[in-house]
Parts: structure tokens; sequence; C-alpha cells
């Protein structure tokens, strides 16, 4: 019997981060297949500028259940 998402969900809460990270990469890869060089650069350069605007102040973070709210507002829900 498969496991349900509540299962997984409780099961990888208990994983290292780094597990879960790699089970993500993995879900993904094979849900969209790879990505070219050219977009794994501009990703990386991205995710690059981002960490530095935090670290320097020019940007902030928003708490996951304020972006889920305001998601949640967007669409009707």
């Amino acid at each position: 019997m498969p496991m349900t998402l509540e299962q997984i969900v409780e099961e990888t809460a208990q994983w290292p981060v780094d597990a879960v990270a790699e089970l993500l990469d993995r879900i993904a890869l094979a849900k969209h297949g790879g990505m070219d060089a050219a977009r794994m650069d501009a990703w990386t350069a991205t995710a690059l500028r981002r960490c530095a605007e935090l670290d320097n102040g020019q940007a902030g973070l928003i708490p996951g259940e304020d972006a889920s709210a305001r998601i949640r507002k967007i669409v009707g829900r």
C-alpha cells in the first residue's frame, strides 16, 4: 500500500536537511527533466545575488506562514 502524503511529510520531517534537499531535487528532476547549463548558471547567479542582498540588509525574509496567507488571499482561499 503506498504511503499517504501525510505519512511522507511525517517521515521526511525526521530526515537530515541534506537528505530532504536531495529528495526534492530528485523529484523535480523526475517530474520536469534536467536543466540546461545556461539556465542552471542563471539560477545560481540569482541565488547568490539574493543571498548577498539578505546578508547586506538590502532584502528581508518573509515567514512562510505570512507568504502562505498572502497566496491564499490572492487565490481566494
